[in-house]
């Protein structure tokens, strides 16, 4: 089965390099290659019977992240790989929020591109090793890409942590008031304050909330 592919890149020198990485594979066929990202939503609108987008990131009128939304959006059956010189944190979790599927570094030599792309057709993820490592640091870690006012605001106290812990775990008040040795209507008096501090009207959002910006 041919595997349909375009590439995505405002450098013609760039495009002729990840070509040249793809001849060495039979049963893929570069179908169309774009300048950027509008230039690809026109050549898609005309063809998209496509298989899978190699999309680089920087490229001018519409960049490959906005590129990667509208064709997520567009055509979901279409599968994108960031094909990339940049690993910072940002653009790899922006693209990822964009519903790319995989993300390679340009270095990338063909044996590892044809694998990636095989592996991203079978329900996997292109990763290369130093990106894999880094989007395991942001799904662990996504205090640090929440916006920091955010997260700024929200002081709660050691013993409001300690409470909104326990009612994380579906605490009743007079199971936590026991827990703490406090009495019930001082745990009630920290949660008025933990909903207040965290903007929040009910234990549930006080919780999602309290997880999202690392709180808990």
């Amino acid at each position: 089965m041919t595997i349909k592919v375009a590439i995505t890149d405002d450098n013609s020198f760039l495009i002729k390099a990840v070509k040249e990485k793809l001849s060495f594979f039979e049963d893929i066929k570069v179908s169309f290659t774009a300048i950027h990202g509008g230039n690809l939503l026109e050549k898609l609108a005309e063809n998209h019977n496509l298989d899978l987008i190699l999309m680089d990131i920087e490229m001018p009128v519409k960049n490959g992240i906005e590129a990667t939304e509208i064709v997520k959006q567009k055509y979901p059956h279409i599968k994108i790989i960031m094909l990339t010189v940049f690993d910072d944190d940002e653009n790899i979790f922006n693209a990822i929020k964009a519903g790319a599927d995989g993300y390679l570094l340009k270095e990338v030599n063909p044996k590892d591109l044809y694998d990636g792309i095989k592996d991203t057709l079978n329900g996997g993820a292109a990763m290369t090793p130093s990106i894999a490592l880094k989007t395991l640091k942001l799904l662990r870690n996504p205090a640090s890409l929440e916006n920091v006012e955010e997260k700024e605001e929200i002081l709660l106290t050691n013993r409001e942590v300690e409470v909104l812990e326990q009612l994380s775990r579906g605490l009743s008040y007079s199971a936590i008031a026991d827990n703490l040795i406090l009495s019930v209507g001082t745990i009630r008096k920290h949660i008025e304050n933990i909903y207040r501090k965290l903007q929040v009207h009910n234990k549930l959002e006080a919780v999602q909330k309290a997880k999202k910006n690392n709180l808990i």
